[in-house]
């Protein structure tokens, strides 16, 4: 043993003194060769060294790129394309060099000198009396005073901000910066935030100018609903609606004022600008429609606030673009001397790569991008691993098509919509893509777009989700998309925070998507009670197909004034809940099914689902590869009067629930076991819930497997995320 071992360390470290190595680094130049001792100065530069060796010979050896310590400011995407890839022999690594910070960033560091106080006697007015003196200005059309910007992926060589300590500027504060950034004019309607600079203090996103500065106003009394775009409604007249709090009374719409509202439902929400505010009535009067009109569409008072409002800007954290005058106010949450105060401008991913094979990327921070974080298209065998991507203003990593990609052990955080998309594969002939995403935590997604936002995205064909943490967002966590899709020793909880008729998991719309698992995973408070219901797993619109197996739900889902369950199918049928065991869950399982007539209207086209384009256009259900993967669709597109359409249940325990079912769901009443006891937890008043091996359990359930439950949540072999990631701002579950 003692030899085979030295054996592999003597391999190991030829193998790694053969590789070949360029070093990067913000101190760099270059015209240097790349060495340790005279790196490169640009990322860009190093792409292109390696692409140079690969036109002079075939890789003959693996390749690494070490990135030393520094903040790399991209003015640019840093794009890998074909001609950058590795071979599965000789893969090409990009990694940060041991123990050192690396942030490739979309916006530059502010220093302190950039700001100054307020002085225009007009500006002053409209703030609120409490931030005078406070709020700090910084024109983004002066002159650039920080204009040495490097070419595409190059290092910011610029001192770093505490070494520029800042100097009074009094009125002139802000006047000498940032020449023609961007500053677009927000649209009449939309969803997230649109592509204008964001603020970071600390590497914390600051919040644009809103009221109330915490949770949402409520609408009084909808006035007008206005048209509904929705269902086909061209008239474009806006809602209109009462406010009963004064404070709207105050603020001038002239410049432009926006209001973020769930105007319709729970699960959608919408930003529209005002169009006039009438204060004698307390009445706003919206720019255009709401996609589905403003009503109640659910049973919770309709909720909306303001955005981006100068008179708004009321406490520390908060900061407003004026986009006229192209000034942007800040009241900082601490001094400003020392602090890393960052300006987002770049509108595009940080990374991309684009048809490559066998390249990892280690250890990176990504940071403050108007796009994605991370974008990975077709290709095959790329791995992204124990980099932190976070505040950017769209999805942290987003993967589609290509073959075997892997996200592992990545930070993703505070990002405006979604946190990571895995899709690929064939699902005209249900190839496979095994896009794999492994042991990363994600959490707070959702910052900007705050529903259809998801943790995780699994689409296509054959992919798979397996011991990640996801956490903390006010609507769905994950969605899946396809078939043959794996999800299974995750951890979930503290997501459908803030929304209605919603799921932890959301599934649906389409019955040719299924074969998929979710298996071995743990959801914990999932879900408000808004009144309509919500769900930790949520089959949708006729969707089925699936199975759910030794989950483990503690206080999920709330049955509101329908049908909702912890497993809730709305339509569907075909679905199978086995091995799960529901801890303080109102209903295990729910479903709202459909009637023949709401099927067969469906099949045809109805019922807003497009299934004759989802079921026989985009794939075909009624031949191979189909109905041989999938038995049960023989038939499907010609239900028959009085055909039964179920889902099923066996082996399930409930502890603590009120209700066992509603709907469709079959099941033989000896395989759902209630009770109010524990069941042989070894101690679940410190959260472990395995089961003793002579729990009372088995002997209520014979056939019911022991959950692995300490095998869900982050593997033991986690690949550490850089140690500069701040871990008070990553909370476990």
């Amino acid at each position: 043993m003692i030899r085979i071992f030295c054996f592999a360390v003597f391999i190991f470290t030829v193998s790694s003194a053969q590789c070949e190595t360029f070093h990067v680094a913000t101190t760099g130049s270059d015209a240097n060769s790349g060495s340790k001792r005279k790196p490169f100065a640009s990322l860009a530069h190093a792409r292109d060294a390696v692409r140079k060796l690969k036109h002079d010979q075939p890789l003959r050896e693996p390749v690494t790129i070490i990135v030393h310590g520094g903040t790399y400011c991209l003015t640019n995407s840093l794009e890998l394309a074909e001609k950058d890839s590795g071979t599965a022999k000789y893969p090409v690594l990009w990694q940060t060099a041991s123990g050192e910070e690396v942030r490739l960033t979309g916006g530059p560091a502010l220093p302190a000198t950039a700001f100054g106080l307020i002085t225009n006697v007009t500006v002053l007015a409209r703030l609120d009396p409490m931030a005078h003196g406070k709020v700090f200005q910084l024109n983004l059309r002066g002159k650039n005073a920080l204009s040495s910007q490097n070419e595409e992926g190059a290092g910011d060589r610029r001192p770093p901000l505490s070494s520029n300590p800042p100097t009074s500027r009094g009125a002139r504060g802000g006047e000498e910066q940032f020449n023609s950034i961007e500053i677009p004019e927000f649209p009449e309607k939309f969803r997230g935030v649109p592509a204008a600079p964001e603020l970071f203090f600390q590497d914390r996103r600051m919040t644009l100018a809103r009221w109330p500065n915490q949770g949402w106003a409520t609408i009084s009394k909808i006035i007008d609903s206005g048209s509904n775009p929705r269902e086909g409604d061209k008239s474009n007249r806006p809602g209109i609606f009462e406010y009963s709090d004064a404070r709207p009374d105050r603020w001038n719409a002239a410049p432009g004022l926006w209001l973020q509202g769930y105007w319709c439902f729970d699960w959608y929400e919408e930003t529209i600008k005002v169009k006039s505010i009438e204060r004698e009535k307390h009445q706003i009067t919206l720019a255009t429609p709401s996609l589905y009109s403003v009503k109640q569409g659910n049973p919770s008072p309709r909720r909306f606030r303001a955005l981006n409002l100068l008179e708004e800007l009321d406490e520390p954290g908060e900061f407003y673009i004026d986009r006229v005058a192209g000034m942007l106010y800040f009241w900082p949450p601490s001094a400003l001397k020392d602090a890393r105060v960052t300006l987002s401008i770049l509108n595009a991913p940080l990374l991309v790569l684009t048809n490559v094979e066998h390249v990892a990327v280690r250890g990176f921070i990504f940071e403050a991008s108007l796009g994605n974080g991370v974008e990975i298209s077709a290709g095959r065998s790329n791995r992204l691993e124990s980099c932190v991507v976070r505040n950017t203003r769209q999805l942290g990593i987003r993967v589609t098509g290509g073959a075997g990609h892997v996200i592992e052990s990545c930070d993703i955080h505070d990002t405006g919509t979604g946190g990571l998309v895995l899709e690929g594969g064939d699902r005209k002939t249900l190839t496979p893509a095994h896009h794999q995403a492994l042991n990363n935590h994600i959490w707070g997604f959702s910052r900007h777009q705050l529903t259809a936002a998801y943790g995780i995205v699994l689409g296509g064909v054959g992919n798979r989700a397996a011991h990640n943490v996801l956490h903390d967002a006010p609507h769905q966590a994950v969605l899946l998309n396809g078939n043959d899709h794996i999800f299974e020793f995750n951890r979930v909880s503290n997501v459908v925070m803030e929304t209605d008729d919603a799921g932890a998991l959301y599934k649906g719309r389409n019955p040719s998507c299924r074969g998929n698992i979710i298996r071995y995973n743990f959801w914990k408070d999932i879900g408000s009670p808004m009144g309509h219901g919500t769900a930790a797993i949520y089959f949708d619109d006729g969707d089925g197909g699936d199975l759910v197996f030794g989950n483990i739900f503690l206080r999920c889902g709330h049955p509101g004034a329908g049908s909702f369950g912890t497993i809730f199918s709305h339509g569907g049928h075909d679905l199978r809940a086995e091995n799960n065991i529901f801890i303080d869950c109102p209903r295990a399982l729910g479903s709202a099914p459909w009637d023949d007539a709401r099927w067969k209207n469906a099949i045809n086209g109805g019922e807003d689902c497009f299934f004759q384009e989802k079921l026989l256009q985009e794939v075909d259900i009624t031949k191979p590869p189909y109905t041989t993967r999938y038995p049960e669709l023989v038939g499907y597109m010609n239900p028959q009067p009085g055909q039964p359409r179920n889902s099923f249940a066996k082996n399930n325990v409930l502890i603590r629930s009120r209700e066992r079912s509603s709907g469709n769901w079959k099941y033989s009443a000896d395989q759902m076991w209630q009770t109010d006891s524990d069941p042989g937890f070894v101690d679940a008043a410190n959260g472990d819930f395995q089961l003793r091996p002579a729990a009372e359990l088995f002997k209520h359930l014979p056939g019911f497997e022991a959950i692995p439950f300490e095998q869900i949540g982050f593997e033991k072999r986690r690949r550490s995320v850089t140690n500069f990631t701040n871990r008070a701002e990553s909370p476990a579950m």
